[in-house]
């Protein structure tokens, strides 16, 4: 029978007095981040559940007295979601497709080739990192106006190719990746780009599943810089149409909004219950085994 892995206190530990104290005290710690998280959420999932009355009404229940389920009926029809979903999706898609293809193969070349000042490079990448993001928010928009880009998904793709953080996110993951592998393709003649394509790219899966979470995220969740480079529907992503149409309507039922946000609310949750194992995957990967 195999034996259990020893924990962070042993059965002789927790015997102990004080040790039980500082256990419990941890234990309700955690309890209460829990609680505090699984809140805002409950709230808004049972109140989309409740009449529009009882939603309103004081003192309020934590639980639906009546249960009402039409209300995600209303709000799906009350404005174009698909039409909103699809924009916002469109958007993480060309994020994700720089990403992936100008951050990587910036940061393959400042990790593994011989470029002419890198170090100045990386310092300047890394100095970017200090500047408040207010700061360029105007000339950005001077800069895509000039290009005739408002209105239109490459308002986002091409500023998403200038990501600081990203950048300097892959390089250190790339440091990371063993030299032998690059020198053995080398050998083999392949070229730098295959390098990148056959050996850096595969084996950054969990670096780039982590960097999808944060590209939906804000994509996702994003609504002030959208709301002024996109004027019609046809382009505008979720967020800023739930700003525009949901929380700054009043003629609209109090229940109705909350069972919009709670259908808002649900998809980036599913998207990092599925991208977390990428995540652990990247602890634990190393460079060459064996």
């Amino acid at each position: 029978m195999k034996s259990a892995d020893r924990g962070i206190l042993s059965r002789y530990d927790l015997q102990k007095t004080p040790n039980r104290i500082a256990y419990a005290i941890m234990l309700l710690v955690i309890v209460a981040m829990v609680a505090s998280m699984l809140y805002p959420i409950l709230v808004t999932l049972f109140n989309s559940l409740k009449s529009n009355v009882e939603v309103n009404s004081f003192p309020p229940h934590f639980l639906p007295q009546h249960w009402t389920f039409d209300t995600f009926k209303k709000g799906w029809n009350y404005i174009e979601l698909p039409l909103f979903f699809r924009n916002t999706l469109i958007i993480f898609g060309g994020n994700m497709v720089v990403t992936v293809v100008v951050l990587g193969l910036a940061a393959f070349s400042l990790s593994r080739l011989n470029i002419p000042y890198g170090r100045a490079i990386n310092f300047f990448f890394l100095a970017a990192l200090f500047i408040p993001p207010t700061t360029y928010i105007v000339p950005n928009f001077v800069n895509l106006k000039d290009l005739g880009m408002l209105n239109t998904f490459q308002a986002f793709w091409l500023p998403a190719g200038a990501n600081a953080f990203f950048l300097l996110l892959l390089k250190n993951f790339f440091d990371g990746i063993s030299h032998e592998l690059f020198e053995a393709g080398r050998i083999d003649g392949a070229s730098d780009l295959r390098l990148f394509a056959r050996i850096a790219l595969p084996l950054s899966v969990p670096i780039f599943s982590t960097l999808a979470i944060f590209v939906f995220s804000t994509a996702w969740n994003d609504w002030f810089w959208p709301s002024l480079v996109m004027h019609t529907d046809k382009t505008r992503p979720l967020a800023t149409a739930i700003y525009n149409y949901v929380i700054n309507v009043r003629r609209l039922d109090t229940n109705v909004k909350f069972a919009m946000l709670t259908m808002v609310m649900l998809p980036p949750i599913v998207v990092f219950l599925l991208f977390q194992r990428f995540i652990i995957r990247g602890l634990h990967m190393g460079g060459v085994k064996g």
